[in-house]
């Protein structure tokens, strides 16, 4: 059957006066089920400076913080782009973009082993950002802050350091089934090398890890916990610290995936009292290509080294070698020095607003987000739903009946310039529990807007009514 173009409703095509300032051109294609429509023409991405002022009142963080990233200002398909994609990647400020110009175009140079001036001026920024991790997260030693390519690498450093030196055959892992890949995977790996257990806990009828059933699990065969700190998927947030009080009481350590809470909440390792703590610059504002590990000191002191080479040594000879202490030991040949510092940079951003003024403002953003999806015909949001005991991250995965989400998600990008994220997020075996394969999700920061999300659910109808079409 053929799918004829005049029967889209509220299609957009491009005139030619709104294409008149077009320098290259592209074709692309709307997915529709599996087949695809025609080429229909679309207009490159072009800049544009203004930004969105609020309607009435004081501006909120997100108009007051706009300016600041230059990438949202612009038009992507013939639309204001809409970014709302912010648990895969946060886009950057104009203060980081510079301290990275900054590092390239004025000192850089390699660190730690050098005595001139760019070399010295390189390694007391790059130890700079050092501290600003330790103090951001309350680490009680800068020393505790390791650096890594991504929280990922963090998770391998822990799980190949210290889970290959202290698990031993019939040893437990406890997780919960809603844990990101890269803190199943690890695990399985080390788990499999030395015969030690996974075990998951799943989700209660609020669509929440089922913590009683976690607590239940705990036993002196619990050698390591580790557990989400707020759900990429769910939009859930965990009791770390009670959680790591219960591990404790077994004699059990705490590993805790904080990619999706250090960017949006003041996050601090002491009052939780977790044993290893991981996240990724690239989801707080700072560039892609390094993370962190925290550890406490005695721990990463009695843990062998994750990769050898240069830097982490102490003294090498033919037959043997010995080790730097911690964090060195730990961050063999030459870092991301510029990546360090830009991270620094995106602290002193994040500092600078305040982690509890983002994190209200984003609870705030996020409850109207859910309220305004609830408005869309057979959806289906996955979590809990928001409520005064209940706060809920910034984002919302779900599906609209008989919609793949990947089709949603071309549509709402190709036609409507609002760019969200469709697939399993790295969390397939959460999924295959909630029945389902893949999901669509939009997710909030701090620039966001009530506009952007009012401009997303206008779009994410359009869409929803292009579909119901051909039906």
């Amino acid at each position: 059957m053929e799918v004829l173009i005049p029967k889209l409703p509220s299609f957009k095509f491009p005139t030619p006066s709104s294409c008149s300032s077009i320098t290259t051109k592209t074709s692309s294609c709307v997915r529709v089920g599996f087949r695809r429509l025609s080429s229909l023409p679309v207009r490159a991405s072009t800049v544009n400076q203004t930004v969105a002022q609020p309607t009435i009142g004081h501006p909120s963080l997100g108009h007051s913080t706009r300016p600041h990233f230059p990438i949202l200002h612009q038009e992507v398909n013939g639309s204001k782009l809409v970014y709302i994609d912010n648990a895969a990647t946060s886009q950057k400020p104009t203060a980081v973009i510079k301290a990275l110009q900054n590092y390239y175009e004025g000192y850089n140079s390699n660190v730690h082993r050098g005595i001139h001036f760019l070399s010295a001026k390189a390694t007391d920024e790059y130890e700079s950002a050092r501290k600003k991790v330790a103090a951001f997260i309350n680490a009680s030693d800068s020393r505790e802050i390791v650096f890594t390519r991504n929280a990922t690498e963090a998770i391998n450093l822990v799980a190949y350091s210290w889970g290959l030196s202290n698990l031993k055959p019939g040893d437990e892992i406890i997780l919960t089934v809603a844990e990101h890949h890269s803190a199943i995977v690890p695990w399985q790996l080390v788990a499999q090398k030395v015969g030690a257990v996974l075990k998951f806990v799943n989700l209660n009828e609020d669509e929440v890890p089922d913590i009683d059933k976690l607590k239940e699990m705990l036993s002196r065969k619990t050698k390591i916990v580790v557990v989400h700190h707020v759900s990429n998927v769910l939009a859930s947030v965990l009791p770390i610290r009670d959680i790591a009080h219960w591990a404790h009481d077994v004699g059990a350590k705490v590993l805790v995936d904080a990619c999706q809470s250090v960017p949006h909440m003041a996050v601090d390792v002491q009052n939780l009292d977790v044993d290893f703590l991981v996240a990724s610059s690239h989801k707080m504002c700072g560039p892609t290509g390094i993370g962190f590990l925290y550890g406490k000191m005695d721990l990463l002191s009695s843990m062998p080294p994750f990769l050898g080479g240069g830097e982490m040594i102490a003294d090498v000879y033919f037959d043997h070698s010995t080790y730097a202490e911690p964090p060195s030991r730990f961050e063999a040949g030459t870092p991301a020095i510029g990546e360090a510092i830009g991270l620094g940079a995106a602290i002193d951003y994040l500092s600078g607003i305040g982690m509890q003024a983002i994190h209200d403002y984003e609870v705030e953003l996020g409850n109207y987000l859910y309220e305004k999806l609830l408005s869309v015909p057979n959806i289906r949001i996955y979590g809990p739903a928001p409520s005064k005991e209940v706060k809920r991250a910034s984002l919302c995965s779900f599906n609209i009946e008989n919609l793949h989400p990947t089709d949603l998600a071309t549509f709402l990008d190709q036609q409507h310039g609002v760019a969200i994220r469709s697939g399993h997020h790295c969390a397939q075996p959460l999924h295959r529990y909630l029945g389902v394969s893949a999901s669509a999700r939009a997710s909030l920061y701090f620039y966001n807007t009530k506009e952007d999300v009012d401009n997303f659910i206008h779009a994410l109808h359009d869409t929803v009514s292009f579909f119901n079409s051909f039906k």
